[in-house]
């Protein structure tokens, strides 16, 4: 891979390779744009099974992480880490205050958290090295784990969605699909639980599927087959890409909305597929920032209360970019696009931005 010229097309403004073989280090983190802000992201360890994967993944986060905080109306820029290498077997003190020191050394162009596999004791040993880490536990007067105000977040983006769509203003009844159940999946099928709506739940593990069954009386689908399960809301909350010329075809819901990145597998072909298809898509940059936000309070001194109440504006955001989809009439991820780019052009001037902090509308693979 021309690591350069991948960096250039999507305008990434820094890829950083972390190496400390005596430890097991091996991580990349990528900045994509700091126009509004130092970039904040998490960081995900995970068994990519080539070095190109993992880069791929970690530009494609990144990138969405621009958007996501500037449609919050955050002052933060997009960036994300990977861990390459096995959560189960790798995971060490020392290896995380190595990828702390590697943070440190970016000087605060960079601001780390909890991700897929990473954890709030993680963050402890991360910050041992650095200050630029977010998520910490509460007793240091932090946040914790940003996973159930991310979960939070996403409830009240399928509330806007079953508005919109189904013209109805509560979830009791209201059937949803729940592909995968980690910490942000469990949390919402709780909220989703307690709002009155059929759980249908999958998950690759299939002890965490079997706990949120025993504990929620959720209905167990195959992870194979979740996608297709006739309901009315399809949650993504597992990796990236579940939206795909095979899933697409096959879905039953007329609204998706989870908190998985990157849902579409291709953002441009599959985001026009689902709006041909009449289901509504909240755009996942939209519907999944309550992390962020909740962590992007924590920079300003960790107040709950007050980071709820701008989560709560995903439901007013998301309202937006349905009207605007419908008046318009073009996908919703468009829309969202749009108003993203939008603000960071704002913050820019409205001038020619330099190629490393522009934001392209072409299609983003």
């Amino acid at each position: 891979m021309d690591v350069l010229a991948v960096m250039s097309r999507h305008d990434h403004e820094q890829v950083v390779f972390c190496n400390e073989p005596a430890v097991g280090l091996k991580a990349i983190i990528a900045i994509h744009d700091t126009t509004l802000g130092p970039s904040l992201g998490g960081c995900r360890f995970y068994p990519y099974p080539t070095e190109e994967q993992a880069l791929s993944d970690v530009l494609r986060l990144s990138r969405a992480m621009t958007y996501k905080a500037s449609l919050a109306g955050l002052n933060l820029g997009g960036g994300k880490s990977v861990i390459i290498g096995d959560p189960e077997t790798d995971r060490s003190e020392a290896l995380f205050r190595a990828f702390g020191r590697c943070v440190d050394g970016l000087g605060g162009r960079y601001i780390t958290a909890a991700d897929v596999n990473t954890s709030v004791t993680d963050m402890e040993w991360v910050r041992r090295e650095t200050q630029y880490v977010t998520g910490l536990p509460e007793t240091l007067g932090s946040s914790g784990d940003p996973s159930p105000v991310t979960a939070y977040g996403v409830l009240v983006g399928i509330k806007a969605a079953v508005m919109t769509q189904l013209d109805i203003d509560n979830l009791r009844g209201i059937k949803v699909a729940v592909q995968g159940v980690g910490h942000v999946g469990r949390n919402l099928c709780r909220l989703l639980r307690e709002a009155g709506a059929e759980l249908f739940i999958s998950d690759i593990n299939q002890a965490a599927a079997d706990g949120v069954v025993a504990e929620l009386g959720a209905t167990w689908v195959d992870h194979r087959e979740i996608h297709a399960a006739p309901v009315d809301v399809l949650a993504p909350c597992a990796m990236g890409g579940a939206l795909n010329e095979v899933t697409i075809p096959e879905i039953k819901a007329s609204i998706i909305a989870g908190a998985a990145n990157n849902q579409l597998a291709r953002p441009t072909t599959d985001g026009e597929a689902l709006y041909r298809r009449g289901i509504l898509y909240a755009p996942d940059y939209a519907v999944n920032a309550g992390g962020l936000i909740n962590l992007a309070n924590e920079l300003e001194g960790y107040d709950r209360k007050r980071a709820l109440a701008k989560v709560e504006g995903i439901h007013d955001t998301l309202m937006r970019i349905f009207r605007m989809s419908a008046e318009e009439e073009r996908p919703t991820h468009q829309v969202a696009d749009g108003l993203a780019e939008g603000r960071i052009r704002q913050a820019a001037g409205g001038k020619s931005m330099h190629p490393a902090t522009a934001v392209r509308t072409a299609e983003r693979q």
